[in-house]
């Protein structure tokens, strides 16, 4: 899938990998635990109040911290479809991507955004879509193999497919 309709969830700057899922939450890495305690500490009740296929909007340096994978699992266990942001921490983007979480470089598109907007993002056209004004933006594509990666899941269905692919 390339195009994620949602509602916004907006977050600051500098949302690290324990904002996203504390390490007190670690002890249990089921899809469930990780769901219930995704970004508990900045938004209380978050999983209890998302619906499946809204999208995250934040600010600058989303993921900074560690490099746990919990991290983006929790985010894509609460029924995210993606996470546009101003800018990506480089081990949570890896990460993201591996397991198949589509994330949206944006810049200063983030501004336009409120929490309760609707969105629409489409990854394989690059373009950003605020439903409730009207707005269209540009912002950057992923390059072919990403966007198979992201179409297969996550990498290790990608690197399945491929090998299948080349006997």
């Amino acid at each position: 899938m390339s195009k994620y309709i949602g509602r916004v969830w907006r977050v600051g700057n500098d949302i690290d990998t324990d904002l996203i899922i504390a390490a007190r939450h670690l002890n249990d890495a089921s899809p469930e635990n990780l769901r219930k305690n995704c970004l508990q500490d900045v938004i209380p009740d978050f999983s209890k109040k998302i619906a499946k296929g809204d999208i995250i909007v934040a600010g600058k340096n989303f993921g900074c911290g560690s490099s746990r994978e919990h991290a983006p699992l929790a985010i894509k266990h609460c029924g995210i479809s993606c996470v546009v942001a101003h800018s990506f921490a480089r081990i949570f983007y890896r990460n993201a991507i591996n397991i198949g979480l589509p994330i949206i470089t944006a810049g200063n598109v983030i501004e336009a955004f409120q929490d309760g907007d609707r969105i629409e993002v489409d990854v394989n056209q690059g373009f950003i879509r605020h439903l409730d004004k009207g707005q269209e933006y540009q912002t950057e594509t992923f390059p072919p193999f990403i966007q198979e990666i992201i179409a297969a899941g996550n990498l290790a269905n990608y690197v399945q497919w491929r090998m299948k692919a080349n006997g």
